[in-house]
């Protein structure tokens, strides 16, 4: 029971960390303060008071509109608590309590908050970014699965992979193939999941994305010119590698054997 009352604790937390990251993925491509002022309606602006500010409860107890205007309040909110919520329990059964789970928990959830940025304005803020690579840098000298070099190489063939990709599509097709947004999330990723870390992103990432684009395609009969955003793929490939990745790549192995 002692167990049951702490996941429930862990799983309250980080979907309050989810209300937080929805504050960041409305904020930051405007270039707001993630702090100041406090949550309000987009629509008619009246502050939110904190009795309709509660994590999933009170997109329900609001039957998913404001309380003033009466505007529709987008699913996305909840989805991200529940998201938020349910990572930061998957990072406490994968890794408990200790400083591991808690840097790969700030790692998933700031993914998230570039994935949803990504989805609506095919940018990657070099707010987060930039700081990140440093900061997980530093994070990633406390991790054991990680070490300075793995890190420093993830770094390089972080961004050196897209980088040369990018370039060369655009010296054959004199287009942008990649933008320098992606380089740096993978950047990111390369500094804290080391250079293992990286290939396994970009290779998740390909095959998600490509068949996301296929069905896009389908979907929208746009043909080749549809344009998807690659941040959500690499951030779905990141967080694959550390949920999952040792299993699957000894799956695939196997499989090939």
């Amino acid at each position: 029971m002692a167990q049951f009352y702490i996941e429930t604790m862990i799983f309250v937390f980080g979907m309050c960390v989810g209300s937080f990251m929805n504050v960041c993925i409305y904020r930051l491509p405007s270039s707001k303060s993630i702090v100041h002022p406090r949550s309000m309606c987009p629509q008619c602006g009246t502050m939110i008071p904190f009795y309709d500010n509660i994590p999933v409860f009170s997109y329900i107890l609001l039957r998913r509109k404001c309380r003033q205007c009466r505007a529709p309040i987008p699913i996305r909110y909840p989805l991200v608590e529940l998201m938020g919520g349910l990572f930061a329990l998957c990072a406490y059964l994968r890794f408990g309590f200790t400083v591991e789970g808690l840097i790969y928990y700030a790692f998933t959830a700031t993914l998230l908050v570039v994935t949803f940025i990504d989805i609506d304005h095919q940018i990657i803020p070099d707010r987060i970014t930039l700081p990140g690579i440093p900061i997980f840098f530093l994070a990633s000298l406390l991790l054991p699965a990680t070490t300075l070099i793995d890190s420093l190489l993830g770094l390089l063939v972080g961004a050196g992979t897209l980088l040369v990709i990018g370039l060369t599509y655009n010296l054959i097709t004199r287009k942008e193939g990649m933008g320098g947004g992606d380089i740096k999330l993978l950047a990111m990723i390369g500094v804290l999941l080391g250079w293992k870390g990286v290939f396994f992103t970009i290779f998740a990432a390909s095959g998600v994305g490509t068949f996301a684009g296929i069905i896009a395609m389908l979907h929208q009969g746009k043909g080749m010119k549809l344009a998807i955003p690659f941040g959500p793929f690499l951030s779905i490939g990141a967080i694959s590698y550390i949920f999952f990745g040792a299993k699957l790549i000894h799956w695939y192995f196997n499989l090939l054997g």
